[in-house]
Protein backbone atom coordinates (compact mmCIF):
# COMPACT_ATOMS: atom_id res chain seq x y z
CA UNK A 1 0.00 0.00 0.00
CA UNK A 2 2.77 2.81 1.15
CA UNK A 3 4.66 1.63 -2.65
CA UNK A 4 1.52 1.95 -4.10
CA UNK A 5 0.68 6.00 -2.73
CA UNK A 6 4.37 6.58 -4.04
CA UNK A 7 4.34 5.59 -7.24
CA UNK A 8 0.86 7.55 -7.27
CA UNK A 9 2.82 10.21 -5.68
CA UNK A 10 6.00 9.94 -8.16
CA UNK A 11 3.49 10.24 -11.47
CA UNK A 12 1.66 13.69 -10.17
CA UNK A 13 4.80 15.02 -9.66
CA UNK A 14 6.15 13.83 -13.02
CA UNK A 15 2.85 15.39 -15.06
CA UNK A 16 3.09 18.82 -13.18
CA UNK A 17 6.88 19.59 -13.78
CA UNK A 18 6.37 18.31 -17.53
CA UNK A 19 3.54 21.18 -17.61
CA UNK A 20 5.43 23.32 -15.75
CA UNK A 21 8.48 22.88 -18.54
CA UNK A 22 5.69 23.01 -21.46
CA UNK A 23 4.18 26.47 -20.07
CA UNK A 24 8.10 27.47 -19.88
CA UNK A 25 9.03 26.82 -23.48
CA UNK A 26 5.64 27.89 -25.13
CA UNK A 27 6.11 31.89 -23.33
CA UNK A 28 9.91 31.38 -24.35
CA UNK A 29 9.24 30.67 -27.97
CA UNK A 30 10.14 33.62 -30.37
CA UNK A 31 6.91 32.78 -32.69
CA UNK A 32 4.66 32.56 -29.73
CA UNK A 33 2.62 36.18 -30.31
CA UNK A 34 1.20 35.86 -26.14
CA UNK A 35 1.62 38.89 -24.39
CA UNK A 36 5.05 39.28 -21.96
CA UNK A 37 5.22 42.01 -19.52
CA UNK A 38 8.66 43.67 -19.10
CA UNK A 39 9.35 45.94 -16.12
CA UNK A 40 13.18 46.14 -16.93
CA UNK A 41 13.50 47.42 -20.73
CA UNK A 42 11.54 50.57 -20.22
CA UNK A 43 8.48 51.29 -22.45
CA UNK A 44 9.39 53.30 -25.46
CA UNK A 45 5.88 54.49 -25.75
CA UNK A 46 4.96 57.87 -23.91
CA UNK A 47 1.40 56.57 -23.94
CA UNK A 48 1.61 53.13 -22.23
CA UNK A 49 3.86 54.72 -19.49
CA UNK A 50 1.22 57.52 -18.85
CA UNK A 51 -0.71 54.40 -18.31
CA UNK A 52 1.27 52.76 -15.84
CA UNK A 53 1.97 55.61 -14.30
CA UNK A 54 -2.01 56.12 -13.59
CA UNK A 55 -2.01 52.85 -12.44
CA UNK A 56 0.37 52.95 -10.25
CA UNK A 57 -1.60 56.00 -8.94
CA UNK A 58 -4.78 54.38 -8.45
CA UNK A 59 -3.37 51.35 -6.70
CA UNK A 60 -1.67 53.41 -4.27
CA UNK A 61 -4.76 55.03 -3.62
CA UNK A 62 -6.63 52.11 -3.39
CA UNK A 63 -4.48 50.33 -0.71
CA UNK A 64 -4.13 54.16 1.52
CA UNK A 65 -7.56 54.38 1.49
CA UNK A 66 -8.55 52.74 4.75
CA UNK A 67 -6.45 55.25 6.41
CA UNK A 68 -7.73 57.77 5.00
CA UNK A 69 -11.26 56.58 5.85
CA UNK A 70 -10.17 57.06 9.10
CA UNK A 71 -8.03 59.52 9.68
CA UNK A 72 -9.36 62.26 7.56
CA UNK A 73 -12.77 61.95 8.04
CA UNK A 74 -15.02 62.03 11.49
CA UNK A 75 -14.20 58.07 12.18
CA UNK A 76 -11.58 59.11 15.09
CA UNK A 77 -14.19 61.02 16.92
CA UNK A 78 -16.89 58.90 16.81
CA UNK A 79 -15.77 55.56 17.67
CA UNK A 80 -13.47 57.33 20.46
CA UNK A 81 -16.67 58.29 21.76
CA UNK A 82 -18.67 55.08 21.44
CA UNK A 83 -16.18 52.98 23.20
CA UNK A 84 -16.25 55.51 26.14
CA UNK A 85 -19.51 54.77 26.22
CA UNK A 86 -19.41 50.71 26.15
CA UNK A 87 -16.60 51.13 28.53
CA UNK A 88 -18.54 53.62 31.04
CA UNK A 89 -21.33 51.59 30.98
CA UNK A 90 -19.16 48.67 32.16
CA UNK A 91 -19.41 45.95 29.62
CA UNK A 92 -16.39 44.99 27.73
CA UNK A 93 -17.99 43.34 24.87
CA UNK A 94 -21.70 45.05 24.30
CA UNK A 95 -21.98 45.95 22.36
CA UNK A 96 -19.61 44.20 19.85
CA UNK A 97 -16.77 45.85 18.23
CA UNK A 98 -18.31 44.56 15.44
CA UNK A 99 -21.42 46.68 16.18
CA UNK A 100 -19.29 49.93 17.41
CA UNK A 101 -17.03 50.00 14.22
CA UNK A 102 -20.04 49.51 11.76
CA UNK A 103 -22.10 52.09 13.75
CA UNK A 104 -19.30 54.71 13.56
CA UNK A 105 -18.26 54.15 9.83
CA UNK A 106 -22.19 54.50 9.08
CA UNK A 107 -22.06 57.79 10.91
CA UNK A 108 -19.04 58.38 9.37
CA UNK A 109 -20.58 58.14 6.33
CA UNK A 110 -23.59 60.12 7.41
CA UNK A 111 -21.49 63.34 8.46
CA UNK A 112 -19.21 63.13 5.31
CA UNK A 113 -22.14 62.84 2.85
CA UNK A 114 -21.78 66.46 1.97
CA UNK A 115 -17.64 66.26 1.72
CA UNK A 116 -18.19 62.97 -0.63
CA UNK A 117 -21.04 64.64 -2.75
CA UNK A 118 -18.49 67.43 -3.48
CA UNK A 119 -15.70 65.24 -4.44
CA UNK A 120 -18.12 62.92 -6.97
CA UNK A 121 -19.40 65.69 -8.90
CA UNK A 122 -16.10 67.84 -8.73
CA UNK A 123 -13.61 65.43 -9.26
CA UNK A 124 -14.67 62.02 -9.91
CA UNK A 125 -17.18 62.55 -12.50
CA UNK A 126 -15.29 65.24 -14.72
CA UNK A 127 -12.18 63.02 -14.11
CA UNK A 128 -14.31 59.79 -15.71
CA UNK A 129 -15.64 61.99 -18.52
CA UNK A 130 -12.13 63.08 -19.40
CA UNK A 131 -12.37 66.29 -19.01
CA UNK A 132 -9.82 67.07 -16.49
CA UNK A 133 -6.49 65.36 -16.07
CA UNK A 134 -5.69 63.27 -13.20
CA UNK A 135 -3.70 65.98 -11.24
CA UNK A 136 -6.51 68.41 -11.71
CA UNK A 137 -8.95 65.72 -10.48
CA UNK A 138 -6.74 64.77 -7.50
CA UNK A 139 -6.45 68.67 -6.50
CA UNK A 140 -10.25 68.90 -6.80
CA UNK A 141 -10.59 66.28 -4.25
CA UNK A 142 -8.48 67.06 -2.10
CA UNK A 143 -10.18 70.86 -1.56
CA UNK A 144 -13.39 69.57 0.47
CA UNK A 145 -11.60 67.42 2.77
CA UNK A 146 -9.17 69.65 3.83
CA UNK A 147 -12.37 72.31 4.31
CA UNK A 148 -13.61 70.03 6.14
CA UNK A 149 -10.27 68.90 8.56
CA UNK A 150 -9.80 73.24 8.72
CA UNK A 151 -13.30 73.29 10.22
CA UNK A 152 -12.47 70.49 12.97
CA UNK A 153 -8.83 71.38 13.76
CA UNK A 154 -7.53 73.75 16.81
CA UNK A 155 -5.34 76.78 15.61
CA UNK A 156 -2.95 76.32 18.92
CA UNK A 157 -2.51 72.30 16.86
CA UNK A 158 -2.03 73.79 13.91
CA UNK A 159 0.39 76.29 14.79
CA UNK A 160 2.29 73.33 16.68
CA UNK A 161 2.83 71.38 13.53
CA UNK A 162 3.63 74.15 11.49
CA UNK A 163 6.42 75.30 13.87
CA UNK A 164 8.22 72.34 13.81
CA UNK A 165 7.57 71.78 9.83
CA UNK A 166 9.80 75.24 9.20
CA UNK A 167 8.14 75.94 5.94
CA UNK A 168 10.37 77.89 3.84
CA UNK A 169 7.48 79.72 2.18
CA UNK A 170 5.01 82.39 4.73
CA UNK A 171 1.79 80.78 5.73
CA UNK A 172 -0.44 83.71 4.94
CA UNK A 173 -3.75 81.60 4.41
CA UNK A 174 -5.20 78.42 4.85
CA UNK A 175 -4.29 77.15 1.51
CA UNK A 176 -0.49 77.50 2.10
CA UNK A 177 -0.63 75.17 4.67
CA UNK A 178 0.44 71.77 3.23
CA UNK A 179 -1.66 68.50 3.67
CA UNK A 180 1.51 66.96 5.37
CA UNK A 181 0.73 69.74 8.19
CA UNK A 182 -2.60 69.65 8.62
CA UNK A 183 -3.90 66.03 8.97
CA UNK A 184 -1.75 65.44 12.23
CA UNK A 185 -3.00 68.31 13.29
CA UNK A 186 -6.73 67.39 12.72
CA UNK A 187 -5.82 64.03 14.40
CA UNK A 188 -4.97 65.76 17.36
CA UNK A 189 -7.47 67.90 17.37
CA UNK A 190 -10.01 65.38 17.09
CA UNK A 191 -8.39 63.10 19.64
CA UNK A 192 -8.70 65.79 22.11
CA UNK A 193 -12.83 66.25 21.42
CA UNK A 194 -13.48 62.70 21.68
CA UNK A 195 -11.62 62.86 25.08
CA UNK A 196 -13.23 65.89 26.39
CA UNK A 197 -17.13 63.93 25.31
CA UNK A 198 -15.97 60.73 26.86
CA UNK A 199 -15.05 62.50 29.99
CA UNK A 200 -18.56 64.55 30.34
CA UNK A 201 -20.15 60.77 29.38
CA UNK A 202 -18.19 59.01 32.04
CA UNK A 203 -19.25 61.51 34.83
CA UNK A 204 -22.80 60.11 35.44
CA UNK A 205 -21.32 56.75 35.20
CA UNK A 206 -18.80 57.38 37.53
CA UNK A 207 -21.33 59.08 40.35
CA UNK A 208 -23.46 55.98 40.30
CA UNK A 209 -20.34 53.87 40.90
CA UNK A 210 -19.48 55.77 43.68
CA UNK A 211 -22.81 55.75 45.46
CA UNK A 212 -23.01 51.74 45.02
CA UNK A 213 -19.74 51.61 46.34
CA UNK A 214 -20.76 54.03 49.45
CA UNK A 215 -23.54 51.89 50.21
CA UNK A 216 -22.19 48.74 50.31
CA UNK A 217 -19.50 49.66 52.42
CA UNK A 218 -22.10 51.28 55.07
CA UNK A 219 -24.04 48.24 54.78
CA UNK A 220 -20.66 46.24 55.59
CA UNK A 221 -20.64 43.99 51.88
CA UNK A 222 -17.24 44.25 51.27
CA UNK A 223 -16.82 40.91 49.35
CA UNK A 224 -19.69 41.68 47.00
CA UNK A 225 -18.55 43.82 43.84
CA UNK A 226 -19.70 47.33 43.46
CA UNK A 227 -19.62 47.00 39.54
CA UNK A 228 -21.97 43.94 39.69
CA UNK A 229 -24.18 46.10 41.78
CA UNK A 230 -24.18 49.34 39.67
CA UNK A 231 -24.32 47.43 36.81
CA UNK A 232 -27.90 47.35 36.46
CA UNK A 233 -28.52 50.93 37.63
CA UNK A 234 -26.29 52.71 34.53
CA UNK A 235 -27.94 50.18 31.62
CA UNK A 236 -31.13 51.59 33.74
CA UNK A 237 -30.27 55.30 33.37
CA UNK A 238 -28.89 55.10 30.11
CA UNK A 239 -31.80 53.73 28.50
CA UNK A 240 -34.57 56.24 30.61
CA UNK A 241 -32.53 59.27 28.79
CA UNK A 242 -32.18 57.85 25.65
CA UNK A 243 -28.32 57.86 25.78
CA UNK A 244 -27.64 56.40 22.55
CA UNK A 245 -30.15 59.32 20.64
CA UNK A 246 -28.16 61.82 22.97
CA UNK A 247 -24.41 60.35 22.11
CA UNK A 248 -25.29 60.42 18.44
CA UNK A 249 -27.34 63.79 18.27
CA UNK A 250 -24.24 65.40 20.39
CA UNK A 251 -21.60 63.74 17.78
CA UNK A 252 -23.30 64.80 14.55
CA UNK A 253 -23.90 68.34 16.46
CA UNK A 254 -20.31 69.06 16.67
CA UNK A 255 -19.43 68.65 12.87
CA UNK A 256 -21.97 71.13 11.58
Amino acid sequence: MKYFKKVITVIVLSIILSTIFKITVAFAAPENNLPVFNFIKPSGNPTETATTLQLLVALTILSIAPSILIMMTSFIRVVIVLSFVRNGLGMQQVPPNQVLIGLALFITFFVMAPVFSDINNNAIIPYMNQQISTEEALKRAEKPLRDFMFKQTREKDLALFLHYAKLQKPVNTLDDVPTYVLIPSFIISELKTAFQMGFIIFLPFLVIDMIVASALMSMGMLMLPPIMISLPFKILLFVMVDGWDLVIKSLIAGFH
